[in-house]
C-alpha cells in the first residue's frame, strides 16, 4: 500500500461512524488476572518511550493504520460482524498491559468477551473538517498509553464506505497493516452471504512474545550479538545512528515537529530492472541502502554510512498470518572510501547485512539493558532507519488501488529520520518522516530526487 497520512488519503465527506470495544468488554478487562506471558521488548521499549516523552511535557501520538474503501451500499451490521471476528482472531488486540511501578503486566480477553460498540458521530460535509476531527480522535482513541488503543472507523457515502483501522504501534507493524484490506473485505463478503469464511488458526503474537523474551533473557553480556553491538554503538560515538545529514536542529533543543515526504519514486519498469540489476547481491534493499550510503557522503561528506536496518522477526512459518509487531534491528556500517561507486556498495552492503542480519533476532532493547546503556528516550525514534518492503506478494495487493488502500501513519514529533520504501504493482513508493526544518526539507529532496536518479540509471544503464 501507499504509505501516507490522515490529510492525503483521498478523505471525503460522509457520515461517521465508530467502533470501539464496548463497556462490557472494558469493564471485563478491569477483572481479569494477570497473564503471564510478558510483553515483547520492543512493546516494553515502545511504552516506556511514550511515558518518557509524556513525562517531558508533549503528547507525541503514535499510531498507525489503513484506510481502504468498501464500495456500494454498505450493510453496517454485517461490517461490524467482520470487524469483530478479525478482532477475535489476532489475541494481541484483545491483549493489553496494566503498569505497576516500573513492571509492565499484561492481560489478555477471552475472545467470547470481546464485542464492539457502533456510535454514529454525525455527518461531515467538509473533508477538511473531517480529516481534522478523525485525527484528533485517532490520536486519543489509539494512545500507547491508554488501554484499549485501537479504533475503526467509516465514513458512509451512497456510493460506498471508507474503513480506517487505526492502532498504537504496540499492536502491529507495517505488514500487519498491509494484510487488512483483503481480510476485513473477505470477512465481509461472507458475511453478506451467509457463509461461514473457512479459516485456518492464527497464531498469537502473545505466544510470540513470550517465546522470544524468552529467547532473548537466555543471553548475557557476553554474548556474540551484545558484544558486536557495543563495538557498534562505541563507533558511532556511544548512541545509536542518526541519518548522518544536516537536518537544521540546534544542540540541545525541544523535539521538532515532523513533516511527510510521500511520492512515487520510479514506475514499475524500473523498479524491475533496479532489482533485477541488484539480485544478485540480495535484491532491492541491498540496492536502496547501497544509493544511500553513497547519498549521505554526498549530501553531508560523512565518510562512514551507519544504520540500522529494520528485518521482521516471522522467521518461522507459523507467524505469517499473525498482527503484531514482528520487528529487530541490525547494524550495518559502509565506508565510502572502500566503497566509493554503486556496484562496490552494493558488494559491501551485502557482506554486511550477510554478517549482521542475525543481530535482529535478539530484541535492541535487551542489548541495551546488557549494555548497561542509559538511553532515556527523548524521541518517539531511537535512531534513523531505511526500510524497504516489496509488498506485491501480500494477499489483496493487486486491488489496494482499486480499493484506495494506504497504509497511515501519525507524522508529529522526533527528531529523527525514517525513510520507507515499499514495491507496488505500479513502482516503488517512497514515504520520509523527518524534522519540519528549512535545512532538513532542503536536504531530503535532494536525497529523494538523487536516489531516484541513482535507481533509474542503474534501471536504463
Amino acid at each position: 500500500m501507499r504509505i501516507t497520512d490522515i490529510q492525503r488519503c483521498e478523505v471525503r465527506p460522509g457520515r461517521l461512524v465508530e467502533w470501539t470495544l464496548s463497556p462490557t468488554t472494558v469493564e471485563a478487562a478491569a477483572d481479569l488476572p494477570e497473564d503471564s506471558r510478558p510483553p515483547a521488548y520492543i512493546q516494553e521499549s515502545h511504552i516506556r518511550t511514550a511515558r518518557s516523552v509524556r513525562e517531558d511535557g508533549l503528547f507525541v501520538p503514535t499510531w498507525l493504520g489503513t484506510a481502504f474503501e468498501v464500495p456500494g451500499r454498505v450493510d453496517l451490521d454485517v461490517l461490524q460482524e467482520a470487524l469483530r471476528n478479525w478482532t477475535v482472531r489476532h489475541e494481541t488486540l484483545r491483549s493489553g498491559f496494566r503498569c505497576d511501578g516500573d513492571e509492565m503486566r499484561r492481560f489478555t480477553l477471552d475472545a467470547d468477551a470481546v464485542s464492539l460498540r457502533r456510535e454514529v458521530i454525525g455527518d461531515f460535509p467538509d473533508a477538511a473538517e473531517l480529516v481534522q476531527h478523525l485525527q484528533s480522535r485517532f490520536d486519543v482513541a489509539a494512545d500507547a498509553l491508554c488501554w484499549p488503543n485501537f479504533l475503526y472507523a467509516a465514513v458512509v457515502r451512497d456510493d460506498g464506505v471508507m474503513v480506517y483501522t487505526i492502532f498504537d504501534h504496540s499492536n502491529v507493524d507495517a505488514y500487519s497493516l498491509h494484510r487488512i484490506p483483503a481480510e476485513i473485505h473477505e470477512l465481509y463478503a461472507a458475511g453478506l452471504e451467509g457463509r461461514a469464511e473457512e479459516e485456518t488458526p492464527v497464531s498469537s503474537y502473545v505466544d510470540f512474545c513470550e517465546i522470544e523474551r524468552a529467547d532473548a533473557d537466555r543471553i548475557d553480556n557476553t554474548h556474540a550479538t551484545v558484544l558486536r553491538w557495543r563495538e557498534f554503538i562505541k563507533r558511532c560515538d556511544g548512541k545509536l545512528p542518526d541519518f548522518p545529514i544536516d537536518l537544521g536542529l540546534e544542540p540541545g533543543g525541544g523535539l521538532p515537529a515532523q513533516k511527510l515526504m510521500r511520492e512515487m519514486l520510479v514506475d514499475a519498469d524500473d523498479a524491475a530492472a533496479f532489482e533485477a540489476h541488484c539480485r544478485p547481491y540480495g535484491g532491492s534493499l541491498v540496492g536502496i541502502l547501497a544509493a544511500t550510503s553513497l547519498l549521505v557522503h554526498e549530501i553531508g561528506g560523512q565518510p562512514v554510512y551507519r544504520t540500522v536496518v529494520p528485518f521482521h522477526t516471522r522467521v518461522k512459518s507459523q507467524w505469517s498470518d499473525s498482527v503484531g509487531w514482528y520487528v529487530g534491528g541490525a547494524p550495518i556500517e559502509v565506508a565510502v572510501t572502500q566503497a566509493p561507486d554503486f556496484s562496490a556498495a552494493l558488494k559491501t552492503v551485502r557482506a554486511e547485512l550477510q554478517a549482521n542480519r542475525s543481530l535482529a533476532r535478539i530484541p535492541l532493547a535487551r542489548v541495551l539493558r546488557l549494555l548497561g546503556a542509559d538511553f532515556r528516550p527523548t524521541s518517539p525514534d531511537l535512531y534513523s532507519i531505511v526500510s524497504y518492503l516489496d509488498a506485491r506478494g501480500i494477499p489483496g495487493s493487486e486491488r489496494w488501488a482499486e480499493q484506495q488502500a494506504y497504509a497511515l501513519l501519525r507524522v508529529s514529533y522526533g527528531d529523527q529520520v525514517c525513510v520507507w520504501v515499499n514495491r507496488l504493482h505500479e513502482g516503488l513508493w517512497l514515504a520520509s518522516r523527518y524534522p519540519d526544518t528549512d535545512i532538513a526539507s532542503k536536504n531530503m529532496r535532494l536525497y529523494v530526487e538523487r536516489l531516484r536518479d541513482v535507481i533509474v540509471s542503474v534501471a536504463r544503464g
